[in-house]
């Protein structure tokens, strides 16, 4: 199964799309998916559906949602799979797990290439720094799972990972000013390779100086001030 959470929501079982129209059912694969291979208990997922369920039909509403991942994946496992929608969305004691079997996770990727990152960095490795922590960039297409109604687990499980994306973004900015790149920094802020960050954080054109300020900082008071932009004050 390959899982894809840094945008909207994509999982493909045998290279088959597993995404019910369902807002229900989205929600609780989207809650799933966000700790796959995990035990999500039923009162987390019950509640996430509490949002925007009366609490009283909460538990149908779950049984229902399941029901109906379970057909979709039928048709992606097929008759003679490997896999069955039960061993992929598992009933264990308190609650369901989705089994990945070991396939594609953008979240996986994007925590090793940041870890690779953050190594490099405390090593001074700049250039090795600046090229692993764009590839963990690079993997979001948009805000974490865009579209999808999230309750309080997966609102918390949201931002916790739009607090990493910018301290990616603030140490690969460091990385490139490490470097002499200031010049090419708008064009990469603006690309792919960097997530297209300057469309998600405009407001860091002035701290750069792509504004026509012509600020004039150094490389570490811009630094300083990058920090200051993504991290809320972190030095």
């Amino acid at each position: 199964m390959d899982i894809e959470v840094l945008g909207g929501l994509h999982v493909r079982e045998n290279g088959l799309p597993v995404v019910p129209a369902a807002p229900t059912a989205r929600q609780i694969l989207a809650v799933l998916a966000a700790y796959a291979d995990q035990l999500v208990p039923a009162t987390v997922l019950t509640g996430e559906l509490a949002v925007h369920t009366p609490v009283e039909h909460t538990r149908t509403a779950l049984l229902d949602a399941v029901q109906q991942l379970r057909g979709l994946l039928a048709a992606a496992t097929g008759p003679a799979g490997r896999r069955t929608p039960e061993t992929v969305l598992v009933s264990v004691p308190g609650g369901y797990l989705l089994d990945s079997g070991g396939g594609r996770s953008d979240l996986h990727e994007f925590a090793r290439e940041a870890g690779a990152g953050y190594r490099a960095m405390s090593r001074r490795d700049f250039e090795t720094a600046a090229r692993r922590l764009s590839g963990a960039l690079g993997l979001w297409r948009g805000p974490a799972f865009d579209g999808i109604a999230a309750g309080p687990r997966l609102a918390d499980r949201i931002a916790g990972l739009e607090r990493t994306r910018r301290s990616v973004l603030a140490q690969w900015v460091e990385a490139q000013l490490a470097l002499g790149r200031h010049r090419e920094l708008l064009a990469e802020l603006r690309a792919a390779g960097a997530g297209r960050a300057l469309e998600t954080y405009p407001e860091l054109a002035a701290v750069l100086g792509f504004d026509g300020s012509g600020h004039g900082r150094s490389p570490a008071d811009t630094t300083r001030a990058v920090r200051r932009t993504l991290l809320g004050g972190a030095a």
